[in-house]
């Protein structure tokens, strides 16, 4: 089974607009951070379709491990420099 891909060890700020469709990046495989490029196919695992209500500054995850998708958690603080390119230990 493939697993998510640690990104980073650290989340990444993004201002979100309300009622915007975003596409969160659950693989860890796009090189467009935080969010899917398509990078995705045939690993099995999918992007996270979500939006705001209001307008926000926020966190999201880029240990892709977190388990408030796709919002951080503080799990990216489990994960070294050195496992930042591979994949974890998934969700």
């Amino acid at each position: 089974m493939v697993k998510p891909v640690i990104a980073a060890n650290k989340p990444i700020q993004v201002a979100l607009e309300p009622g915007k469709e975003y596409y969160f990046c659950a693989c860890g495989r796009s090189p467009s951070q935080p969010f899917c490029n398509g990078s995705h196919e045939g690993t099995g695992i999918e992007p996270r379709a979500f939006s705001v209500e209001t307008g926000q500054e926020a966190f999201l995850c880029q240990c892709k491990h977190t388990g408030n998708s796709p919002f951080c958690d503080g799990t990216h603080e489990r994960f070294g420099d050195d496992q930042v390119g591979r994949e974890g230990t998934g969700t």
